[in-house]
């Protein structure tokens, strides 16, 4: 039976920089590097993507989640490694978050993913104990956990066509240190039709061709809300056009609508996204789409295996 991962704040009473989620010292930990850490592929990882907002409350993680499930849907072996250490939400949306959940270590002392809906995933939330336990760190202590998350988690058995990254919002740390340590093959910026959001959605834009990550386009999230009495429509955070426009003024490709409908937050809030519990439905179709062109947008063969 492998060893079982010890809750993280009861490993250890004085967590130490070099290894922050206290992972057995027998392993092969990174180490801190001089000057800028080298790029690297994830091992046994075909493709990488990063799913960002740079802004928080657009609804990124449960786009992530959902983009996640509908390439598994398609055929791809996939993977979502939740990168906000800080609010992590991927063990909320796929029913991941019991105390008594804990992941395991591999021989070689890597975590291995735990798997729901036929999405393998990470996250330090699985780490925690309860949701409501708080993360206190600063920086080396944050940056360190990224490093191990993104190279001492055992992706194989079998091996990813792709994985998705769930960032935390902003334009800082978190995301230039994966930036410099992982080849990431492509961004996809999610933003709703406020203004303000569109504005931070341009940042982060801004900052991922500075790191020379690719973007693959732009999610516009609670695009519109279709009155389910009289079936009309309403663009609660104003129109549409902001980011259609944005797109055409930055080269981007406008990756689609997701509309404003109390199924998708509540289906994610008990662990159940949209593409899992109405996999029929148009909202969940609209996810399926997305990753058929996300699937094409980086290179992946096609599988779709009529699962839908």
């Amino acid at each position: 039976m492998r060893p079982t991962v010890s809750r993280l704040l009861q490993v250890t009473r004085a967590l130490q920089h070099e290894n922050p989620l206290g992972l057995p010292k027998t392993g092969s930990i990174p180490r801190f590097q001089r000057g800028l850490p080298q790029k690297r592929k994830i091992p046994n990882v075909n493709k990488v993507i990063a799913v960002s907002s740079a802004k928080g409350g657009v609804g990124k993680s449960t786009i992530a989640a959902n983009l996640a499930l509908s390439l598994s849907r398609l055929g791809y072996t996939t993977g979502i490694l939740d990168t906000d250490l800080f609010g992590p939400s991927i063990p909320t949306l796929f029913n991941l978050s019991s105390p008594d959940i804990s992941p395991s270590l591999n021989k070689d002392n890597q975590l291995l993913p735990l798997t729901s809906y036929g999405v393998k995933t990470m996250s330090i939330g699985y780490l925690l104990g309860t949701e409501s336990s708080a993360l206190v760190w600063r920086g080396p202590m944050l940056l360190k956990a990224i490093q191990q998350l993104l190279h001492q988690v055992d992706w194989s058995h079998p091996s990813l066509d792709i994985l998705v990254l769930d960032l935390p919002p902003g334009t800082g740390d978190t995301q230039l240190s994966i930036a410099q340590q992982v080849v990431v093959d492509g961004a996809i910026i999610v933003t709703t039709p406020h203004t303000l959001a569109i504005k931070d959605a341009v940042k982060g834009v801004n900052m991922f061709r500075k790191v020379e990550i690719p973007i693959l386009g732009v999610v516009q999230n609670m695009s519109v809300f279709c009155c389910p009495g009289c079936g009309s429509e309403t663009h609660v955070f104003g129109g549409t056009e902001g980011v259609k426009r944005v797109c055409g003024e930055m080269g981007m490709e406008f990756l689609g609508d997701i509309p404003l409908h109390p199924a998708i937050g509540e289906d994610g809030g008990r662990g159940k996204p949209t593409v899992v519990s109405d996999p029929g439905g148009k909202e969940a179709e609209v996810f399926m789409g997305l990753g058929r062109r996300v699937a094409e947008l980086v290179g992946l063969g096609k599988l779709d295996l009529g699962r839908e």
